[in-house]
């Protein structure tokens, strides 16, 4: 038997000139971002070893301002929260608060101990929730709050929802169906409007609960993704569809309208409004031509301003719908005017045009270069990238 080696290259022929020279807007007022937490604004190309500190992170993958002025940073590599009670002033400002780990220099799954209260599993979503916070905790299958915005480090959460205390970790309470009141990998969170929305991505679904829960477990009160709160199959066990979802993981209200970044569908769906009942089919999607096609970059290889490669986040900014098109490396601005399926992108970071992809832009580490951009958040003018490939978190002025 020979072995046959083969190298694939992309033919030069496939790039496509006018979606090259399609304009685009910066998507961020300055070439640079205003600052870089948990890494550098330039690392190296290769990194030994990342020990968890103060000052570092591995492979963030949520990040949030609160109203407050405090940040909070998913560390999710280290298994653990870092909050700072304002923007530092320089890059690589230390932590002031941790959550997760009983140091600093500490880390592994839920403190290399039991399930707990203040013990975290590969932690990634994280929003403001009403005056407190919300942390998708996705491998103990659960979403802790705080109802006030911590303030200490090691400080417990009130609620746990998908489990019925805050000692329990098993996906779906151990059963093969869902339920309303369980989770299996939830990702994404996010507070809209008085609704606390999880994404709970093994279970291809989104819960919805109308207000603040107000017990530990609590069922949620509607699901999109799936036909009711037991379903579990990708795209609802059929083909896609305007209601199905394959992995759901961020959730963003603009302009009063649902949006969730579908990543297994290389898509965002679009509500126009909160949906009222389970299963209810968005009104658009973007990164796709129809409903029923999901392939990533539309099938092609090189993107376009119409396409996305599993994006995995997203913020709403005003007219502004802020995406994070997580393997092109780049992050999307769509404008509240521009609102139809298959629309095009007016703004861009990450990349030099809409038809560029590649983790750093194929070039070591820039301080304005992304590599797997996992989670995002904004806050007035500023906007929170979750740089995880770059083990890092940039805070960027969004263009007027």
């Amino acid at each position: 038997m020979s072995v046959v080696r083969m190298k694939i290259s992309p033919n030069p022929a496939l790039r496509d000139r006018e979606a090259r020279e399609a304009a685009s807007a910066p998507l961020f007022r300055d070439p640079e971002p205003l600052r870089i937490l948990g890494g550098e604004r330039r690392p190296p190309m290769v990194t030994a070893g990342l020990k968890p500190s103060a000052r570092q992170c591995f492979g963030p993958r949520g990040a949030a301002l609160l109203p407050d002025g405090s940040l909070w940073i998913a560390d999710t590599g280290h298994h653990r929260l870092l909050g700072w009670r304002a923007i530092p002033d320089e890059d690589g400002g230390p932590a002031d608060w941790l959550i997760g780990q009983p140091a600093f220099d500490r880390e592994g799954r839920n403190a290399k101990g039991p399930v707990g209260p203040a013990t975290l599993n590969v932690p990634t979503g994280i929003c403001a929730c009403g005056e407190g916070l919300a942390v998708a905790d996705a491998w103990n299958h659960r979403v802790l709050i705080w109802r006030q915005a911590p303030q200490a480090s090691h400080q417990p959460p009130d609620l746990v929802l998908g489990q019925a205390d805050f000692v329990s970790g098993q996906a779906n309470h151990g059963r093969s169906t869902a339920a309303a009141d369980s989770l299996h990998w939830p990702y994404g969170v996010a507070w809209l409007d008085g609704h606390l929305c999880v994404a709970d991505s093994e279970n291809r679904r989104v819960l919805i609960w109308r207000g603040l829960p107000g017990k530990n477990g609590q069922p949620a009160d509607l699901v999109l993704g799936q036909r009711d709160f037991a379903g579990r199959d990708e795209n609802a066990g059929g083909e896609p569809s305007a209601m199905s979802m394959r992995w759901p993981h961020g959730i963003a209200l603009w302009r009063g309208r649902l949006c969730v970044a579908d990543a297994g569908n290389n898509r965002i769906m679009v509500w126009n409004g909160l949906p009222e009942r389970n299963g209810a089919p968005c009104d658009h999607v973007l990164g796709q031509t129809d409903f029923t096609l999901v392939d990533h970059n539309q099938s092609l290889y090189w993107p376009r301003a119409t396409s996305l490669n599993m994006p995995y986040a997203l913020a709403a900014w005003g007219d502004w719908l802020v995406v994070a098109d997580t393997a092109n490396s780049r992050l999307l601005g769509w404008h509240i005017d521009d609102l139809a399926t298959g629309a095009p992108a007016r703004r861009l970071a990450g990349q030099p045009d809409f038809h560029e992809k590649g983790d750093n832009r194929w070039q070591p580490p820039a301080p304005d270069s992304f590599c797997w951009p996992y989670g995002l958040n904004t806050e007035n003018d500023l906007a929170v990238v979750a740089d995880s490939g770059n083990n890092r978190v940039s805070l960027w002025r969004l263009a007027p």
